[in-house]
C-alpha cells in the first residue's frame, strides 16, 4: 500500500491507566510479557505494507522514543519509516495538542509533504489484528471521504463508546458521543451480531482520511480539538463517510481493568488475540535474551517471557515478562508480572542501566493474587498481595489498587513479610 500515510495518535496523560503511566506513555505499557501496546499498531501496518508511520508523543515520551528508535529501522529497500512526532512550539503553536484532531493538525507540515492520497489515523493504545488494506480497499469502493471503522456492541457496553448509525449502504448518517438513551440507535449488522444483541455501531477510533480532505478540515476548523467529537460529526453533515464493519477481536486499552483483563485473555487456550499467527506478526524489540530457566516449577495456562529464570513455585493463569525471577514454594495466580530491565546484580561491575531494586523479582514462599506488578519490582520473601477484601480504589504505600486489581508500581522494592 503505497498510497497511504499512518498516524498513530500516543495518547493523553493516561490517567485512567495510572500507575501504570507513572513513568511512560499508553502506547509504552508492556504486553503479553515481551512486547509494547505501541507495536500492536505498528505491526498491523507493516503486515498491511503501510510503510510510512507518524508516532505522535507528548506524555511521558522518553521510553516509547527509546523503544521505537531501538525496534523499527526499514531497510533501504523498502523506503519506510517510523518516525516519531514530539509536541513541539511552532510559528503556528505555541500550545500543548489539545486533543486527537489538533495533534494532527500541528504535525501537517511535517506529514503533508509526502502528498499520499490517503491518510490513516489510528490509536497507540488498542489491541486487535487488522489488515489495514481492507478497510482502505472499503473506502474506495465506497467512493468515500471519510471511513470509520466501527464494531458492533450491546446496549450495556454502547453509552462507553461513540455510537453511529448507518443506512442500508453503511453509510454514516448521524452519531452519538456515549448516548445514554439508545432509542433509535441500532443499525443493520450481520446475523451473527443481531444473535449476541450487539446491534449498536461503537466508533473504534481508527479512520481513513481523504487526506486532502483532512488537510482542510483541520484548517478550516481551528477549534476542532477531536477526531469523535468535532471532525466526525461535521463531516457526516458535508461528505460521504462510510462505515468499515469489523467484527474480530478488539480492546481498548483505557483502564487498569481492561489492561488487566486483556493480558490474561492471552493466556487462554484459544485467546481472541492470536499471538501465534505467522501472517500476522507482532514485531517488536529484539532483546536477544536467553531462553527460560524453569526448574521444577507448576504452569498453567500461562505465558513465561525469554530470559526469565524460574524456581519450583506455582504459576497459574498469569503472564510473566522478560526477565523475571522468582524464587521457590512461591505461588502466583490471575496475575500479571511486566518482568525487569535487567537481571539482579551479582557485583558492582555491572554496566546494565539500573532504575530500581538491585535485586528485583519475587522471592520464596510468596503469594500473589489478581495483581499487577510492574518492571523493576522487588517482592521480597513471604510476602502476600491479594485483594481478598475486594476493594475497588485505593491508594497505598507502594501500592493502589484500581477497578479491584492490585498494582504494584514500576521500580519499587517490597520488604520480606509484607501483607497487601
Amino acid at each position: 500500500m503505497t498510497d497511504c500515510i499512518a498516524i498513530i495518535l500516543g495518547g493523553g496523560a493516561g490517567s485512567r491507566l495510572y500507575p501504570l503511566t507513572l513513568l511512560r506513555s499508553k502506547p509504552a505499557v508492556p504486553l503479553a510479557g515481551k512486547y509494547r501496546l505501541i507495536d500492536v499498531p505498528v505491526s498491523n501496518c507493516i503486515n498491511s505494507n503501510v510503510n510510512k508511520i507518524f508516532v505522535l508523543t507528548q506524555f511521558n515520551s522518553a521510553s516509547l522514543n527509546r523503544h521505537l528508535a531501538h525496534t523499527y529501522r526499514f531497510d533501504n529497500y523498502r523506503r519506510g519509516f517510523v518516525t516519531v512526532m514530539a509536541a513541539e512550539q511552532t510559528q503556528r503553536s505555541a500550545n500543548w495538542f489539545q486533543g486527537t484532531a489538533d495533534a494532527v493538525r500541528q504535525c501537517i507540515p511535517h506529514v503533508s509533504i509526502y502528498r499520499q492520497k490517503y491518510a490513516l489515523i489510528l490509536s497507540g493504545d488498542q489491541l486487535y489484528s487488522m489488515d489495514y488494506r481492507k478497510i482502505i480497499d472499503h473506502h474506495m469502493a465506497n467512493d468515500a471521504a471519510v471511513t470509520v471503522a466501527t464494531i458492533p456492541v450491546t446496549a450495556e457496553e454502547a453509552p462507553g463508546f461513540g455510537i453511529l448509525k448507518t443506512d442500508e449502504h453503511q453509510e454514516i448518517t448521524e452519531f452519538y458521543e456515549k448516548p445514554q438513551d439508545l432509542s433509535g440507535k441500532s443499525s443493520m449488522v450481520s446475523e451473527s451480531m443481531e444473535a449476541a444483541g450487539r446491534v449498536y455501531l461503537a466508533s473504534m477510533g481508527i479512520y481513513v482520511f481523504d487526506s486532502e480532505l483532512l488537510f482542510q478540515a483541520l484548517d478550516q476548523h481551528p477549534d476542532d480539538h477531536d477526531f469523535g467529537k468535532q471532525i466526525i460529526p461535521r463531516a457526516i453533515d458535508k461528505v460521504k463517510v462510510v462505515s468499515y464493519p469489523f467484527e474480530g477481536y478488539w480492546s481498548d486499552i483505557g483502564t487498569i481493568r481492561s489492561y488487566y483483563d486483556a493480558s490474561l485473555m492471552l493466556t487462554d487456550p484459544l485467546p481472541g488475540f492470536n499471538i501465534y499467527d505467522t501472517n500476522k506478526r507482532l514485531y517488536t524489540n529484539a532483546r536477544m535474551l536467553p531462553p527460560a530457566k524453569i526448574s521444577g516449577a507448576k504452569f498453567a495456562d500461562s505465558l513465561v517471557s525469554e530470559g526469565s529464570i524460574i524456581g519450583e513455585s506455582s504459576i497459574t493463569r498469569s503472564v510473566i515478562g522478560i526477565r523475571s525471577c522468582i524464587g521457590n514454594h512461591t505461588t502466583i495466580r490471575d496475575s500479571v508480572l511486566l518482568g525487569a530491565d535487567y537481571y539482579p546484580l551479582h557485583g558492582l561491575e555491572s554496566s546494565e542501566r539500573i532504575e530500581g531494586p538491585e535485586q528485583p523479582g519475587v522471592g520464596d514462599h510468596a503469594f500473589i493474587e489478581g495483581t499487577i506488578v510492574d518492571k523493576n519490582v522487588r517482592i521480597g520473601n513471604k510476602c502476600i498481595i491479594r485483594n481478598k477484601e475486594g476493594v475497588q480504589e485505593h491508594d497505598g504505600e507502594n501500592f493502589y489498587i484500581r477497578d479491584g486489581v492490585v498494582v504494584i508500581p514500576k521500580n519499587v522494592s517490597i520488604p520480606d513479610e509484607t501483607v497487601i
